[in-house]
């Protein structure tokens, strides 16, 4: 009678394991097995990290084995298990890899093939088949504000499929984490609650404003794709020479300087005519859509020449320079950081990495197989990025929810700044050697101090030589990838129904080359790793020091010069109570997940195929060399920049 060993790892998550029954069938080209029950006398099956083997006998040669279902069904209360792979050994000594990674929750089934990508039998076509009617089925689009990009049909974290939810919700309780945070405001303790940046945090409280430090962070800060070159001025912002010659080094006029390009611009525009907050009647709050002028130094430092806060030049709208006086010109930069703090979060932030890698997740799990290579390429780049969405969606960024209660544009500023951003985002511009070139800031020599775009290079380049080796291993050519229908469906998903299809955004409708296949998978991983950790994982560091990136204002915009005292700065910034909120804010979003898996860490094997594995441990060598050159710049520096090295990058947006 033949005999099979199936092998079965249970996950290492908390409450991964079962007492439930498993059984087993296996199905072969020639017969199928009957359901066997999995057990061994006198021992605990499928606890959490086991990895458990067991004999299945059969009456007949089965065949080839194609496919494995594994059965659960209750034993006492319903005990969800997490399954991580399944082994076969066939009598003649072959052995077969199932790889699951899912959980099989109540009494459910579900049904594994190997995990090589060949569909040789009919009743691998069916199971492919039936894999996508299920997952299209369980994973649907929904419109969650008119103008957004769409989201996961749920409405709360525990509506999501078991498969796509955080191990443990209360983790990522945004109301308890922040509850955390406010808890320990005692100075004191919140400064030790928070040491691990405290460096960070207390060179930015000592500089905060001078004009060095305003400058730097357009670099470096938490927003550095704001900033582009300037070579002309826009007839909304009329700076002349006069105004700026103090400030100029080289002995050429503004209009030399910015022919030189050595002018720079950063322009909140997206935020002109968004409301603001308005929903505590006891405080007003406002908004502005400043315009900032600034200027490269012959040492390569930016400086700030000229500020105007609003888009319409006139009386009432000054430039605020450096010659004015000193209170004037702080409260022009104070204006400009509380803007960038805006567009930092809901555009750089939400929009353009939670958002849109949420976009690809949904569109990946409703059109690509678990067999397809460019799912098993992308499923650790979405891991909790739908759950976080959904818990942002449940406390964040709903009515009443914390945008709410610390932002100036909460009650309903946010959806408005995300519906006007949503019609300038681009394809083009969420690949990153594309969008530093289209801001006119690749030119390293002008900008030697600009690490986001220098480590933002290095990690986008070993990140798409990656992809480009995963590709090349299942496409042989481009007529490959054109007839590859479940990959061209994936693209089709994310443009016609994930953005709506804007005509605007860009996105390719088809991907036709190896190269289009390549970048359009680099961006993807890319804006979930490396872009999200730059963007989000210095936001304690840059804006917990309220003064510097103020989550709202309480008075408007100065309309005269002369008038701003200290007194009318105090008074302008976030009281106590959105304080509170904001600090927070910013500490909960800039915390890694408990055992995070930071870019190239991929410890669920979806792949099989060796040369796929030799590929990821090349990809891993050239980012722990991109991480020890990071480590040795950054020894001399008193800001150092490491939100762009790779041991600090997680594989998704999680937080």
């Amino acid at each position: 009678m033949p005999s099979y060993t199936v092998t079965v790892a249970t996950g290492s998550q908390w409450f991964a394991g079962t007492d439930d029954y498993i059984y087993v069938t296996l199905v072969g080209t020639e017969h199928c097995s009957e359901g066997t029950l999995l057990d061994k006398p006198m021992y605990n099956d499928f606890e959490r990290g086991a990895v458990d083997s067991y004999n299945v006998s059969v009456g007949e040669d089965l065949g080839e084995i194609v496919l494995v279902k594994i059965e659960k069904k209750k034993y006492w209360v319903q005990d969800d298990w997490y399954c991580r792979y399944v082994t076969v050994k066939t009598p003649g000594g072959e052995y077969l890899e199932f790889p699951c990674f899912h959980w099989l929750v109540d009494d459910k089934e579900v049904v594994l093939r190997d995990g090589r990508e060949d569909d040789k039998t009919i009743i691998a076509k069916q199971h492919r088949k039936k894999e996508l009617d299920t997952r299209r089925r369980t994973y649907r689009w929904q419109e969650w504000q008119p103008g957004f990009p769409m989201s996961i049909d749920a409405s709360k974290h525990k509506d999501l499929p078991r498969d796509i939810q955080f191990d443990s919700e209360k983790g990522v309780d945004f109301v308890l984490n922040y509850s955390k945070a406010i808890e320990n405001l005692c100075v004191n303790q919140f400064m030790h609650m928070f040491q691990s940046s405290w460096s960070d945090f207390k060179y930015v409280m000592q500089h905060w404003k001078e004009d060095f430090m305003f400058g730097y962070q357009f670099l470096n800060g938490c927003n550095p794709v704001v900033l582009q070159k300037c070579t002309k001025l826009p007839d909304k912002f009329p700076v002349t020479h006069e105004m700026v010659a103090i400030c100029l080094e080289r002995g050429l006029t503004l209009e030399e300087e910015l022919e030189a390009g050595n002018i720079y611009i950063a322009d909140y525009e997206v935020l002109d005519g968004i409301t603001a907050n308005c929903t505590d009647p006891c405080t007003l709050q406002y908004l502005a859509a400043p315009i900032c002028l600034l200027y490269r130094t012959v040492r390569s430092k930016i400086l700030p020449l000229a500020i105007q806060l609003g888009q319409v030049p006139g009386e009432e709208k000054p430039i605020f320079l450096p010659s004015d006086a000193e209170c004037d010109w702080l409260m022009a930069k104070i204006w400009v950081r509380s803007s960038d703090f805006h567009v930092h979060q809901t555009v750089t932030h939400l929009l353009r990495t939670h958002l849109m890698s949420e976009v690809f997740g949904v569109a990946m799990f409703r059109q690509l197989p678990a067999v397809h290579p460019a799912y098993k390429l992308l499923i650790p780049h979405v891991r909790f990025t739908i759950a976080i969405n959904t818990k942002a969606r449940e406390q964040l960024i709903c009515e009443c929810g914390i945008f709410d209660k610390a932002n100036g544009t909460g009650g309903g500023g946010h959806v408005q700044l995300i519906q006007k951003a949503m019609k300038t985002l681009t394809f083009r511009s969420l690949c990153f050697p594309d969008d530093i070139a289209a801001r006119g800031m690749d030119n390293v020599d002008e900008l030697p101090t600009y690490f986001f775009r220098d480590d933002g290079y290095k990690v986008w380049n070993a990140t798409k030589s990656f992809v480009s080796d995963v590709v090349n291993i299942y496409y042989a050519s481009d007529e490959v990838v054109q007839r590859d229908e479940e990959i061209q469906a994936f693209v089709k998903d994310v443009r016609n129904f994930g953005l709506q299809d804007f005509d605007s955004c860009g996105f390719p409708k088809s991907l036709k080359t190896l190269d289009q296949l390549t970048e359009y998978l680099t961006v993807v991983i890319f804006t979930a790793s490396s872009q999200h950790a730059a963007v989000n994982f210095g936001q304690y560091d840059w804006c917990s020091w309220i003064p510097n990136a103020p989550s709202t204002m309480r008075r408007p915009p100065p309309t005269r010069k002369g008038q701003t005292n200290m007194k009318l700065i105090i008074e302008s910034l976030p009281d106590r109570g959105r304080s509170c909120w904001h600090l927070g804010a910013v500490w909960a979003l800039s915390q890694y997940q408990e055992n995070e898996l930071y870019l190239g860490m991929y410890p669920d094997e979806h792949f099989i195929e060796q040369p796929v594995k030799d590929a990821m441990e090349k990809f891993r060598r050239s980012l722990a060399e991109i991480s020890a050159g990071i480590r040795q710049r950054n020894e001399d520096k008193k800001l150092p920049y490491y939100y762009m090295s790779p041991d600090k990058i997680p594989n998704s947006v999680a937080v």
